[in-house]
């Protein structure tokens, strides 16, 4: 086959549709970046605060939303626009963005071997929490960060008010203390769990993320991905009936669609019919993705019976 044979995807994809069925899944298979417009937003929200001139009460962001809605794959794509840089005159490693996990727990010491951990720095557990505090102001300073990022930041709820207190004095300290801007991401319970701390409240500006609905984004989301998979016939993503049963087989979280999407397409690669189509969504044989997403088919398979 030649590539102008598949005019329906986009010219830098087309080369991929006359691989051979197993790289064609590979491929679709391999984790990318896919640009929507409430992701380019979130990125550009955070390039503003990344430019942002210093001053004694820094503003701070919460990124959240239901799990699955991409929160930490905007922070990834973010930090791979902003990678750490070792200076070979100098021997000095500079890292413009910083990003931690939150841990399990929010104990002051795991905060902070979290943050030296993402500073490649990973300090002796042995040490005081004061001296891996002056450990970690030392580094990000000499490193040159302009932004703090902890992700999962909602993990603080797993520990005792009095926990969750101190670690939300620790960030805090560390904002003031640093004069950069602070990124939390997490579900609806961080921004919850913010609240609490009025101090904090007053400097967090809320990014939501919210699920996908049948509008004219979703449409354009799924057309885009009918542009770029590797199937050698036109696919049928953007009919208002596959809008409707994807939505309905997702409940609009970002990770299931594509998951989705991802399963239907390999399927159509595996049967020979190359292309997605709404028979693709009721096979007898399509097996979803994800457990959340079985149990979301019960649920509304129960709502029907209820009817």
């Amino acid at each position: 086959m030649v590539l102008s044979e598949y005019n329906h995807l986009l010219p830098g994809y087309r080369v991929h549709a006359a691989l051979s069925d197993d790289e064609r899944i590979a491929w679709i298979r391999a984790d990318r970046w896919l640009e929507t417009a409430r992701a380019s937003a979130a990125l550009a929200k955070l390039q503003d605060l990344l430019s942002y001139p210093q001053r004694d009460r820094m503003p701070c962001l919460l990124l959240y939303g239901d799990t699955g809605m991409g929160k930490t794959k905007i922070i990834r794509k973010f930090l791979r626009d902003h990678p750490a840089k070792f200076d070979s005159g100098t021997g000095v490693t500079t890292m413009p963005v910083v990003a931690m996990q939150m841990p399990a727990e929010p104990l002051e010491r795991d905060v902070y071997g979290e943050l030296l951990n993402a500073l490649g720095a990973p300090g002796p557990t042995n040490d005081s929490s004061y001296r891996l505090k002056e450990v970690c102001r030392s580094l990000l300073r000499r490193m040159s960060a302009r932004m703090l990022v902890i992700d999962e930041i909602h993990a603080m709820l797993a520990g005792s008010f009095r926990q969750q207190r101190i670690f939300l004095n620790v960030i805090r300290f560390l904002a003031n203390d640093l004069k950069i801007p602070l990124i939390c991401a997490g579900t609806d319970l961080a921004r919850q769990a913010l609240l609490t701390d009025p101090q904090l409240a007053e400097r967090f500006e809320a990014f939501h993320l919210p699920r996908w609905s049948d509008d004219r984004h979703f449409g354009q989301l799924l057309s885009s991905l009918g542009s770029i998979l590797p199937l050698r016939r036109p696919s049928e993503l953007a009919t208002a009936a596959i809008r409707r049963r994807v939505l309905e087989m997702t409940d609009g979280v970002t990770m299931r669609i594509f998951r989705l999407i991802e399963t239907v397409a390999v399927e159509a690669i595996r049967d020979g019919s190359e292309r997605i189509d709404e028979g693709s969504f009721t096979s007898d044989d399509l097996v979803l993705p994800l457990v959340a997403m079985t149990l979301e088919a019960e649920r509304q398979l129960q709502r029907r019976i209820m009817r």
